[in-house]
């Protein structure tokens, strides 16, 4: 048993000191020649790489456990890195390159082994699994890709992507590119599902609070009495919303600190039996809505006052 793990920790650590030499021997554009991109040495595509690559659809955005052995602290070349474990946003801007044939097939900090053609990334502390949408600042290409390996450990990169994302982001000619980071949440990945199926989910009962609220106030942050949501009936289950705008007024991880939020929100816009905590994967979403118009979702959001700190963005049904 000793030895079975010894040999899998071994294995990880040659995988993680290769890619580290692939990241720091060399930038992009040496060894392979303009016409061919930039790329470590022997790496590259392959003299046949498969038709239509091109058209290969970006990775499809799940919220997946994340890998407790893959999610550790871990140490390259004198260097510290953590990998992010919570919820938080992360916006990155740096140098992609990507790395193809030379690692292709080899295991992946995931367990996973490498398939270039894949839509994938290897990201120093993004956490794996996870989803990312990259946007070149070059050609202004986007893609979204999946978070599955770590690397690259050099200071001038922030992260290497799979030959078919690379492709798609046009930056194989001259093999790295600027490059947009944006981690996609949990929050992120349900809402771009629920808008792919055309469905928006309102799974949680809305608790009574009393309103201590002034009622211009109050009158500012309630729908039209068209848009307004029916009650919720006695089995305790929510009806299908009504189409219209909502305004996210945030995202919580643990489910008592959204419902904590919505009763003060609620102490300021009145119970108007709006906001309801909705539940996706691991967080906790607080919604307000329907609004008949974004026009008038946007004047409850600048309703909301600064002391509790809310950030609402609009989202449409």
């Amino acid at each position: 048993m000793r030895s079975k793990r010894a040999a899998r920790v071994a294995s990880a650590l040659v995988l993680l000191v290769t890619l580290a030499l692939a990241g720091c021997a060399s930038g992009p554009g040496t060894s392979a020649g303009a016409s061919r991109g930039g790329y470590y040495q022997n790496d590259g595509p392959d003299k046949n790489p498969p038709p239509g690559l091109i058209d290969v659809p970006d990775a499809e955005a799940k919220i997946e456990q994340y890998s407790k052995s893959a999610n550790r602290p871990y140490v390259v070349f004198g260097t510290s890195y953590t990998p992010i474990t919570d919820e938080q946003p992360f916006v990155q801007r740096g140098v992609g390159s990507w790395y193809g044939k030379k690692f292709h097939g080899q295991r992946t900090a995931s367990g996973e082994l490498y398939d270039m053609y894949k839509m994938t990334a290897a990201h120093p502390t993004l956490p794996i699994p996870s989803y990312a949408r990259l946007t070149s600042l070059v050609t202004g290409k986007q893609v979204i890709v999946r978070i599955n390996d770590r690397g690259p450990f050099h200071s001038k990169r922030a992260i290497d992507v799979s030959y078919t994302a690379a492709l798609k982001l046009g930056l194989l000619g001259k093999g790295s590119h600027e490059l947009k980071i944006e981690r996609l949440l949990p929050v992120d990945i349900e809402r771009m599902n629920a808008a792919r199926h055309g469905r928006f989910a309102l799974d949680m009962p809305a608790p009574a609070v009393a309103s201590v609220a002034p009622p211009a106030l109050a009158e500012r942050m309630a729908p039209s009495a068209e848009a307004a949501r029916p009650a919720v009936d006695s089995a305790g289950s929510s009806p299908v919303p009504k189409a219209g705008y909502y305004l996210q007024l945030a995202t919580f991880s643990r489910a008592g600190n959204a419902q904590e939020m919505r009763t003060r929100v609620l102490q300021f816009m009145g119970a108007s039996r709006t906001l309801e905590v909705v539940q996706a994967g691991p967080v906790h979403r607080l919604y307000s809505g329907p609004f008949a118009s974004r026009a008038e979702a946007s004047l409850a959001a600048e309703a909301l006052p600064g002391t509790l700190s809310l950030k609402p963005i609009i989202v449409q049904r």
